[in-house]
């Protein structure tokens, strides 16, 4: 089955240094950017991270610091890559825990101004576990009936989830072949960053879910207690998160002037 799109969709996945959001970056990347028409463009580089990949990492993914010598900076290809995702919903095997986050990072490193705002996310993965609570290598073979050579390749496991998502969408009667549905049924709890540090409550305004503010707007908060808002943006959360606050701040100072 192939997917009913309205606007270009890109899956993607990452190889990293390792799994912090905040502190781990990109090793490897890449892309596969599905049009509406059916057309595909691939985009696979590999990537110098700047710091020391970890021999314990290496044995995961198989790239190493010898691997990506001489090879670009993400801030040396951040401007390609965005301009191939810029108008795309996003599509990946954990990505919305991981991927996304992790890109999110890197492309505010790199002054890119990325943001999910007028994009869906579809992540196969919650689809799967879903479904039938399984891995991306089980999954392949469950759906597509073939074996995942090369598993933990980003060109392999990103090849592999689009053809899952496909033998999905024709296994599945009440899986609707919309980007929008698909988004909505792969997401988890709403949260308004990506790391889950801001929520949605149930009447959709954002609060905090952590720490000592746990479940209070963050309106509130930041009216009430103006030094948390410093506090936070001097502290190690991530980038991406930092932002929303901002944004969160200036539209309630903007607010108070209409």
């Amino acid at each position: 089955m192939q997917l009913n799109l309205t606007k270009p969709i890109c899956f993607f996945d990452l190889e990293t240094t390792g799994i912090n959001i905040t502190n781990d970056r990109i090793v490897e990347i890449s892309i596969l950017k599905v049009y509406p028409n059916g057309k595909e463009e691939t985009y696979t580089q590999r990537v110098n991270p700047t710091i020391p990949i970890p021999p314990d990492v290496t044995l995961v993914h198989g790239i190493s610091d010898e691997d990506i010598a001489g090879k670009p900076t993400f801030n040396e290809i951040s401007k390609e890559v965005y301009q191939m995702i810029k108008d795309s919903d996003l599509g990946g095997f954990n990505s919305n825990r991981f991927d996304i986050p992790l890109l999110a990072e890197e492309m505010l490193r790199a002054d890119v101004d990325f943001d999910m705002k007028n994009r869906q996310s579809i992540d196969v993965q919650t689809i799967f576990h879903k479904m039938e609570q399984r891995t991306l290598s089980a999954a392949y073979k469950f759906y597509c009936e073939k074996n995942l050579d090369n598993a933990h390749s980003a060109e392999a496991d990103t090849l592999a989830t689009y053809e899952v998502l496909k033998a999905q969408l024709d296994r599945y009667e009440d899986l609707e072949n919309d980007a929008d549905f698909l988004a909505e049924f792969s997401s988890r709890k709403k949260f308004a960053d990506f790391a889950g540090f801001i929520a949605y409550n149930k009447d959709g305004v954002e609060c905090f879910s952590f720490g000592k503010h746990k479940g209070k707007l963050v309106t509130d908060v930041l009216e009430k207690e103006p030094g948390y808002f410093g506090w936070l943006l001097n502290a190690d959360f991530p980038l991406y998160t930092k932002k929303v606050l901002t944004a969160i701040k200036l539209r309630a100072f903007n607010n108070k002037l209409l």
